[in-house]
Parts: C-alpha cells; sequence; structure tokens
C-alpha cells in the first residue's frame, strides 16, 4: 500500500511514482518536499515520531546535504534526493551491508534501463568515469543490533555538477543511438528515478536478508569501477582484487617473496574518479 503526504505544491508526480513502483516487497509511505535542508535528517525525526519502516522522504532540492565523512553534497534542484527508512535485524559491525546491497540494487536497475552504471567502492555510483550518485546510511544499535537505518541517496538527473561528476539527463543526450528510446522511458524523469531508486535499494536489501552478504558479493564486485586498478598503500603497488564481507576493499601487495593480501577500511583510501 503507497500513502502520499505532500506537505508542499511540488513538480513532482506522484501517480507517476505509483505507476512506475508497480508492487514492492516492503509497503511504503512518501513525504514529498520541495526543500529540505536533508532527507535523512527529515526521515529520522519522523521516526522518532513514530514513523515505520518503509517510510520514505523524497525532496526535489537539499540546503544541507551530507555524504560520507560528514563530506557536503550539493543538492540543487534537478536533482534526486531520497530516503528510505529500514528495519534490518544486523549485527552492528555488519553495518556495511546495507550499502554495498543498496548500490548493487540500485546500479543493477539502472543497467536495466541501458545506463551502464558502476559501482565505486564503497558507496558511489559511477557512470563514465564521473560520480553519478552516492549513497549515505545511518544506524541506530541497541545490544549490539541494528534496529533502525536509513538510506538515503543522491542521484544528478539534471542538476549542475562539479568537474568529477556527471548527471544522467546530459548522458542520454550524448546517446544517438539508443538516445530516443532512453529518453522516452526517463519521460516524468525524476519520478521515474526515484521508483527505480527503490526498486534497486529494495531489490539488494531482499536479497542479503534472504541470502546473506556472501552471496551477493561476487555481483558487486563485477560492477566494481576499481576491480584490478594498480594502487600504492603505504609506499608498497598493489591491485584491487575485491571486497570483504565486512566491506573492506582487499588489496594484493606485489612482493618480491608471495604476495600479500590486505582489507582497508572505508576512507583509508581515495580511489578518485578516473580508474
Amino acid at each position: 500500500m503507497l500513502r502520499i503526504n505532500l506537505l508542499a505544491t511540488v513538480a513532482f508526480d506522484r501517480h507517476c511514482l505509483e505507476a512506475f513502483l508497480g508492487d514492492v516487497s516492503l509497503p511504503l509511505s512518501f513525504h514529498i518536499f520541495e526543500t529540505l535542508p536533508s532527507t535523512n535528517q527529515t526521515l529520522w525525526e519522523l521516526l522518532d515520531r513514530g514513523a515505520t519502516p518503509g517510510t520514505v522522504v523524497i525532496a526535489l532540492q537539499q540546503t544541507a546535504g551530507r555524504g560520507q565523512w560528514g563530506r557536503q553534497w550539493q543538492s540543487s534542484t534537478g536533482g534526486l534526493y531520497l530516503s528510505i527508512a529500514l528495519a534490518p535485524d544486523l549485527v552492528a559491525t555488519n553495518s556495511a551491508h546495507l550499502t554495498l546491497c543498496s548500490a548493487w540494487g540500485i546500479a543493477t536497475t539502472l543497467r536495466s534501463y541501458g545506463i551502464p552504471a558502476l559501482i565505486k567502492w564503497p558507496n558511489d555510483l559511477i557512470l563514465c568515469k564521473r560520480k553519478l550518485g552516492g549513497i549515505l546510511t545511518e544506524t541506530r544499535v541497541q545490544q549490539g543490533r541494528i534496529t533502525k537505518a536509513v538510506v538515503g541517496v543522491g542521484i544528478n538527473w539534471a542538476n549542475p555538477v562539479p568537474e568529477t561528476g556527471i548527471n544522467l539527463e546530459s548522458f542520454l543526450q550524448q546517446q544517438p543511438i539508443e538516445a530516443n528510446a532512453l529518453h522516452a522511458r526517463f519521460a516524468n524523469a525524476l519520478e521515474r528515478l526515484a521508483a527505480i531508486t527503490l526498486q534497486g535499494i529494495l531489490s539488494g536489501y531482499r536479497h542479503v536478508s534472504l541470502e546473506g552478504i556472501d552471496a551477493l558479493l561476487p555481483a558487486y564486485v563485477e560492477l566494481l569501477s576499481c576491480k584490478g586498478c594498480s594502487v600504492i598503500v603505504d609506499g608498497r603497488a598493489g591491485v584491487i582484487v575485491g571486497v570483504a564481507s565486512t566491506g573492506e576493499l582487499q588489496v594484493r601487495l606485489n612482493s618480491l617473496a608471495d604476495a600479500e593480501e590486505i582489507c582497508l577500511k572505508p576512507g583509508t583510501i581515495s580511489l578518485g574518479y578516473d580508474q
């Protein structure tokens, strides 16, 4: 069942969203705004007032959007800014699973529409070696287990982007062969993109809930933009070979003797956008 709470007069067609979304594995309740400081922040406030898992907050603009490590996320009009509440039953140390499955689910769903999205470990969506979007997962923990989670996603559609970014509208305009078909499929673009994003998150979440992260990791690594790339770690050359179930990046270091494999936590290495 879908419930829409339209709190302002916005250019977002809820009927299109409902039509594009179709049946999903979790009942969703929508709260749609023109402008918010942060969709994650507003969703946490709604959860504190009794909102349930499946609550979704969408904003056409954020004034204080944020990414990993407290970085600012530019959130001007034209992009999609969306957060969904989940109630995973995960031990706190597995919080990375939520980001990994969301990134895989969204990238996979975009690819089903002919958008060759990849994943930049651990939480960015990449298109043509440029940043298309990002994911920020926040959790609350009780007695060592995650009881509530908010998965926030920002994806560039027609909003201005920095040099390292790309938006979907400009990508589609540069596709002469498939442009008409792709544009037709992306009529009512933000509503379509919101539906794709939610379908992707819920697909990844269901996959991990039923089969565990180890079953999903090979597919995640297959979409990893940096797999096989050379890196330098503490002055030693190595090659990125995968991602561990902890969410850490696996690097095989070159050595005169046997190769040594290490795992790097998110935030300990910068991969850039030209891998």
